[in-house]
């Protein structure tokens, strides 16, 4: 008796909670909904009216639509083959044995706590500036001719500078499974012969496979809704070169004031990250099972 009056007096302390969550969440996706159905437009807000599946139809076959969400796939794919491949590598570094240790790890995992805003806003003055940047002094020293980075290869301008600031947390993430790989295994394997490399392919790399799905699924989740990059670094040109899904729901917005078409877009790109989320989450299922 007491424990049902427990339970029941426990799941009242958390309802408010639980009520709020759900309204946080259910309020804006309801309104965008709405939205999305109406022909709606800021710049002549009184002519508001029903557009049925007009706001779907038009943004699915706007040619923007397929360019966006092929830089979006690029974007999340460059990425990740970059942090995956980068974090094995620096996590096999790092584990060494080596003086100030403890100040390394914490120096090369401080990227990842720099704003977005801050980092794209480094990159673009610091680094790839064609004029006085980093990369153009040194192909000049080479005697080489500065690439215009934002102008030339935008998209893979977006894919390095947000993959430097996701590269410490694969590197931290796969650093800690590799501490977790039993020395026993390790050495039993030396001792009957076997060398660095096959070491790695047969045992330390399958050891890391729970902790890259993780990665994985973690960093596309995020990387779906990369912006802050963008917007300041190439704002989604030249033309769309360097536009994705969320960037074009924004322009679509904000510079064309199109309330029902961008609520349409945020509907879509919704259906897509969910889509893409149960495959990633059914993969690392798999993988845990195994």
């Amino acid at each position: 008796m007491a424990t049902a009056h427990t339970r029941t007096l426990s799941r009242l302390m958390i309802a408010p909670s639980v009520v709020m969550l759900l309204a946080w969440m259910a309020i804006p996706l309801a309104m965008t909904i709405y939205f999305s159905f109406q022909r709606y437009n800021l710049l002549n807000p009184s002519r508001r009216r029903f557009a049925g599946w007009f706001n779907y139809e038009f943004f699915v076959t706007d040619p923007a639509f397929f360019a966006a969400l092929t830089n979006t796939l690029v974007l999340v794919g460059g990425v990740l083959v970059i942090t995956i491949v980068g974090g094995i590598l620096f996590a096999l570094l790092l584990d060494q044995p080596i003086f100030g240790q403890g100040i390394v790890r914490i120096l090369f995992i401080s990227p990842f706590f720099i704003m977005p805003t801050v980092s794209a806003l480094i990159w673009k003055n610091m680094m790839m500036n064609p004029v006085f940047g980093i990369f153009a002094n040194i192909a000049k020293s080479l005697g080489l001719q500065p690439i215009d980075w934002f102008a030339s290869v935008p998209l893979l301008s977006i894919i390095i500078i947000v993959a430097w600031q996701w590269l410490p947390f694969a590197t931290l993430i796969l650093l800690t499974a590799l501490q977790s790989l039993d020395s026993e295994q390790r050495d039993a394997a030396e001792m009957d012969g076997a060398k660095p490399v096959a070491l790695f392919f047969y045992i330390t790399l399958p050891h890391m496979s729970r902790a890259i799905t993780v990665v994985v699924l973690i960093e596309t989740i995020f990387l779906l809704s990369i912006f802050a990059e963008i917007l300041v670094t190439t704002n989604g040109g030249p033309g769309v070169a360097s536009t994705n899904l969320t960037f074009l729901i924004y322009a679509r917005a904000l510079l064309q004031f199109d309330v029902g078409g961008a609520a349409a877009g945020g509907i879509i790109a919704v259906i897509l990250a969910n889509i893409v989320a149960i495959f990633l989450i059914r993969m690392i299922g798999k993988n845990l099972e195994a």
